[in-house]
């Protein structure tokens, strides 16, 4: 039945790659299924039969889909199935829609769908990585024009040795997370995190990956050359030669003036009547066409630019090739947020917002990979007025989640672990302004943002990009581009990090790829101008971190406690817990590690709260003090609560500095007194002194002279109640755990009905 199934199979970082093809999606263009260990992705290619009408790009469409059965989850939405993809999904449709797309020709016009479908997940064997192999393969036999192969691996760094492919385990200890896409002879796409590491070892990493992607193109070419189909003809949608000539002869004159000009609103309006006036001449010479004459508009913009910059070493704003535009940080905007802070590049402008909260406001992940919470989370927006239009908000697209996520891998080398600052911690990144390079203006602002809350990241992180212009085989690069120079430009090349070494990586590319010296080239510059950005400019502005949170931030404290004591913090259906928050007015968080956050406006309640809880799992210490409220009294005394489940008895001797005849005299119910421990006697209970309290503390003189001699054994009725109900409780409990289970793990009914 499957007389054209082939199975294709080489070595992958130690682990097989298996490709199938001729037996799943017969009618797609092209289809393969990729086994990588016990990863199991397919991916199928299509293309329409006729061009898309009306438009002057290339539709191509890149869709990364997980399965939740992959990794043996149900999805936890209401419908029980999968919805709108994840941010994960998302970003990986992304990098995988990078290194192919400029392999297309530029002139097609016919839509191509990518679906990678994530079958089954591997934990040591990337779905990503084999979703962007499957691709290369399903484009390079299937009939679909593309310039392929090309080949993706990831890249890590364990003990100062590169990595194809980490494993699980390996990712946890490595510096960087590289994926490195690239062609037969260049390098055509980077998408990296790491830990703050070097320039070189940044290069040397990017170097690994490529070398060894070459590898797998020669796998590739050997199944194309085996299976592959010839490539279809397609109807080319471009302007004439002649069409281009004219309108380039008419208005080349009035374009390289509209152009020249730093501010972008001008050049706009420059331009609108040149526009105008080709519409007006040649409307009628090529009827139907005005998508055409556009395209010829687009192109001599294009020429003016790459010449300027090729040939006379000038950009559009006058600057030099390594100059950046006017550079401005501010915080301290929003006076009643955590932290602000507004980076201005130009007349590109972005404000950050950071919001602190309770570790339980961590983000929640249903995702196909181990990650279940996100404590730090980086959100972009990128409203219409920014750019001067008037499109309704619908929500982020994948830029804006693409962004995010650039700014969020660029920052959190940098953020404390949790165990040093106890939050959760959300950063929003307004665009108010945009002139290209709003991510990289997005992380600078950002990092003012953090040092403005408090939060004491390690080092200050800048953002910069840098372009790239080539022609055959000149090339040349410059700093910090703006739109134009992006839009007309080969390569947007965007890299954050610290004054010592980079922390994020994200390239975009116009043509097929770059060589190793642009590389280097980049990142030299890119270096250069996050320190000047750093010390010049947001230096300036705050040069570390306030040492105190902004008064209206919550307070956090922490506390571990010994994992059996969890259950006496929580109480009884959540008693105690629920009873310290109402109290302390805090919120607290209860891990099952036992850590303890608690969190609270007031520091001096969330202190309070942390120091009830250890009194819960400590026995207060004999000499201490403590704030108590009285439970109950009695003829000889007063109990008094000093926490949660701890109870002890002033004597009525020991209630005042001079003679107590009665103990109303002195203390009522629900008053808060506050009493010294004496000792804790062999039955555990606690013998409690506010007479002492008043002398130690509020320096009282004594009136009277008590005896210190032991008194005996106190008989409390309520305490033996309590007891004698905790024994009844345990051996409930006891008797619930001793029944039987069934194979299913539920409990087994050994209740037998009644003759």
């Amino acid at each position: 039945m499957f007389e054209n199934f082939k199975v294709f199979e080489t070595d992958f970082a130690g682990r097989p790659l298996v490709v199938e093809t001729g037996k799943m999606a017969g009618l797609a263009n092209g289809a393969c299924l990729v086994r990588y260990g016990e990863t199991v992705v397919h991916v199928a290619a299509t293309a329409s039969a006729k061009p898309r009408d009306g438009i002057d790009f290339f539709p191509l469409s890149v869709d990364f889909e997980e399965k939740l059965y992959s990794v043996g989850k149900i999805p936890g939405s209401f419908l029980k199935r999968e919805g709108r993809p994840s941010e994960k999904a998302v970003l990986t449709s992304r990098v995988i829609d990078r290194p192919i797309r400029p392999l297309f020709p530029k002139d097609m016009r016919n839509d191509v769908s990518i679906v990678c479908t994530v079958m089954s997940v591997d934990r040591d064997c990337s779905p990503e990585i084999a979703a962007m192999v499957g691709t290369s393969i399903a484009l390079s036999i299937s009939d679909i024009p593309w310039n392929g192969p090309i080949s993706g691996v990831s890249v890590g760094m364990v003990d100062g040795e590169y990595i194809i492919n980490p494993t699980a385990e390996q990712k946890k200890a490595s510096r960087m997370a590289v994926t490195v896409a690239s062609t037969g002879s260049r390098i055509a796409m980077i998408e990296a995190g790491a830990d703050i590491v070097s320039d070189e070892e940044m290069y040397n990493g990017i170097m690994a990956g490529h070398e060894y992607n070459q590898k797998i193109i020669a796998f590739i070419k050997e199944i194309q050359a085996q299976i592959g189909k010839e490539k279809f003809t397609y109807d080319a949608v471009h302007a004439s030669d002649e069409m281009q000539d004219e309108v380039r002869a008419f208005a080349l004159a009035d374009i390289c003036k509209a152009l020249d000009t730093d501010d972008k609103t001008v050049r706009d309006a420059r331009l609108k009547p040149i526009y105008d006036a080709v519409h007006e001449k040649f409307d009628e010479k090529y009827p139907g066409q005005e998508a055409q004459l556009e395209e010829c508009l687009y192109k001599t913009q294009k020429y003016v630019v790459r010449r300027w910059l090729l040939d006379e070493q000038k950009r559009v704003d006058g600057r030099g090739m390594n100059d950046m535009r006017p550079l401005a940080a501010e915080i301290d905007l929003l006076p009643r947020v955590h932290g602000s802070g507004m980076f201005t590049r130009g007349q590109t402008q972005v404000l950050t917002v950071a919001t602190l909260g309770p570790v339980s406001d961590q983000q929640m992940l249903d995702g196909i990979d181990d990650e279940e919470f996100k404590r730090y989370m980086h959100h972009y927006n990128f409203p219409s007025y920014s750019v001067g239009e008037t499109k309704p908000s619908r929500g982020p697209g994948r830029r804006e989640i693409g962004h995010g996520a650039l700014a969020e891998r660029a920052l959190l080398p940098v953020i404390p672990p949790v165990e040093e600052f106890p939050y959760a911690l959300r950063l929003v990144s307004e665009v108010l302004s945009s002139n290209g390079s709003t991510s990289q203006a997005s992380i600078c602002g950002s990092t003012l943002a953090l040092m403005a809350a408090g939060v004491p990241i390690k080092a200050p992180v800048a953002g910069i990009s840098c372009g790239l212009i080539t022609e055959g085989s000149r090339w040349m690069t410059m700093v910090d581009i703006q739109g134009l120079e992006d839009f007309f430009g080969d390569m947007d090349f965007k890299v954050a990090g610290t004054k010592e070494g980079i922390t994020a990586i994200q390239m975009d590319l116009k043509i097929d790829g770059l060589t190793p010296e642009m590389v280097k080239e980049a990142l030299e510059k890119t270096h250069a101008a996050r320190n000047y950005i750093i010390d010049a400019v947001m230096s300036k502005a705050i040069a570390e971190p306030r040492k105190e949170l902004s008064k209206y931030a919550p307070k956090m404290l922490t506390i571990v406690i010994p994992v059996d004591k969890i259950r006496e913090v929580i109480g009884t259906g959540g008693k105690v817990i629920q009873k310290i928050c109402a109290e302390c007015d805090v919120k607290m968080d209860v891990e099952e590690d036992g850590h303890v956050y608690v969190s609270g406006l007031d520091l001096d309640n969330c202190q309070r709260a942390i120091t009830i809880i250890d009194t819960i799992v400590n026995d207060p210490e004999p000499g201490s003090f403590y704030n108590g409220k009285v439970t109950r009294l009695m003829d000889f005394g007063a109990f008094v609560e000093i926490a949660p489940g701890k109870e002890g008895l002033v004597h009525i001797s020991r209630l005042d500095v001079k003679r107590t005849e009665k103990v109303t005299d002195v203390v009522n119910v629900g008053d808060e007194i506050v009493v010294k421990v004496l000792e804790i006697d062999d039955k555990g209970r606690l013998n409690l002194s506010r007479r002492d309290a008043l002398i130690e503390i509020d320096g009282l003189t004594p009136e009277n002279e008590i005896s210190d001699a032991p008194r005996g054994p106190r008989r409390d009725s309520r305490d033996s109640r309590d007891r004698r109900d905790d024994r009844r409780y345990d051996r409930r409990s006891d008797r619930r755990d001793d029944r039987p289970r069934a194979s299913n793990g539920f409990i087994a009914n050994t209740n037998q009905p009644k003759e």
